[in-house]
Parts: structure tokens; sequence; C-alpha cells
């Protein structure tokens, strides 16, 4: 069920967001900063988010538009957030593919505006 794979992954995305917040303040060093604030809130709380409504609207769940916005979603976070970490540990090259990662997480987030009118006509 989709509604599940979100809500599931969302957790696993906060338990990894908080550890960084841990370390980071274990080690007095906080340049990870935007990689934590980031995976907390597209990891954690859109992903529960998205769990939220494929539960209360289990028809938006059918369908391919679903399955891709599941797949972009989590593909771009992953991607953006890799980035955006190894961005903030020195390696100011991978800023093009951190971008190229965000973009598809605003193209996924449009997807899920495009399901979520469809369902809420």
């Amino acid at each position: 069920m989709l509604a599940s794979r979100f809500l599931r992954l969302s957790v696993v995305y906060a338990l990894i967001g908080m550890g960084l917040g841990i370390g980071m303040a274990a080690t007095h060093d906080y340049a990870q900063a935007p990689a934590h604030a980031h995976l907390n809130l597209l990891g954690f709380v859109a992903m529960f988010l998205y769990g939220l409504f494929y539960r209360a609207w289990p028809g938006a769940a059918a369908g391919r538009l679903a399955a891709w916005h599941f797949w972009a979603a989590n593909i771009a976070l992953v991607g953006m957030i890799i980035g955006v970490f190894l961005i903030y540990a020195g390696l100011p090259q991978v800023e093009p593919a951190a971008s190229a990662f965000s973009i598809l997480a605003i193209l996924a987030m449009a997807l899920f505006a495009v399901i979520v009118f469809r369902a809420t006509r």
C-alpha cells in the first residue's frame, strides 16, 4: 500500500535526520545543518503528509501518477540530501547534481499537487 510505504519511509528519514542532528551536537560541528533540516522537512514531514493523504484518499494512490510520485519524491530526496551533505562537507562541485535533484523534488511536489486536485474535486 502506497500510504504505508510513505509512512514507513518517513520515520526512517526522521531517524536518520535526528541521528545527524545528534552527531552535530556531539561534535559541536553544525556544518551539516542544511542537510539535517532538508532531511527532516522533506524526508519526515513531507513524506508523512503524503502517506496521510494517500491513507485518507485511497483512490488517489491507484494508478501510475501516484507510483511516479513515490519514486520521484524518494529519489529526489536521497539525491538532494547526499548532494547537500557533500556540498557542506567541502565538495562544491556536486552542486549541479544537488540542483538537479532539487528540481526533481519540486516536480514530484507538482505531481502531488495534480493528484491532490484530482482527488479532492
